[in-house]
């Protein structure tokens, strides 16, 4: 199984404003379910029924896989659902100013590359797809870069959160379904666990 995340493509969304927190993201209500299924459905539900032209219910933007944000993105709480109810929808990459740790630390768990661009370039990316909705984005953490159309800038990412990506050790399950053989070993060595 390859964990493996260097090259993002697809169209690009916008989602102007600061500060935007999980609970606006995926509301409350939602997080009584036993599983992540379903959340992508209900992506910002709140803010979409107050504003008829969210991003998030533009047709237009429907095939999107990088989010573009503003400031510290992803602020508010610590739900790991946020994140969840993004990828399910079918983001693969937020690209913002900058990100709350605990949402950044909560997407690489999944694999949601969160890289960081100046609020100049954020500003450009933004206005390019509010014209050109199916502009074809390319974001590769290996070159740290993103590239729309003619504008390619410089991505911001930690070097420990690129490795994981690129190397595919953010994905631990995946880590320990591959190696599997060593955990059956790990297993029949301790002792509360024969005879299960």
């Amino acid at each position: 199984m390859s964990s493996q995340i260097d090259r993002i493509e697809g169209s690009g969304m916008p989602l102007r404003g600061d500060n935007i927190d999980t609970d606006r993201i995926i509301p409350a209500r939602f997080l009584k379910a036993i599983t992540f299924d379903g959340l992508g459905d209900h992506v910002f539900e709140d803010d979409r029924a107050a504003m008829a032209d969210h991003p998030f219910s533009n047709p237009a933007y429907r095939q999107a896989k990088v989010l573009l944000a503003n400031e510290n993105f992803g602020s508010g709480s610590s739900r790991e659902h946020a994140p969840q109810a993004l990828k399910r929808w079918g983001i693969e990459a937020c690209v913002g100013e900058s990100f709350s740790e605990i949402f950044r630390g909560n997407s690489l768990a999944i694999g949601l590359a969160c890289v960081t661009v100046s609020r100049e370039a954020v500003e450009q990316l933004m206005s390019l797809v509010e014209t050109a909705p199916d502009t074809p984005f390319s974001l590769s953490l290996q070159d740290r870069s993103l590239s729309a159309d003619d504008l390619r800038v410089e991505i911001g990412v930690d070097n420990s959160v690129r490795d994981a990506l690129l190397n595919g050790t953010w994905d631990a399950t995946g880590m320990l379904l591959d190696d599997f053989d060593v955990v059956r070993g790990v297993a029949e060595r301790v002792p509360y666990i024969r005879g299960f």
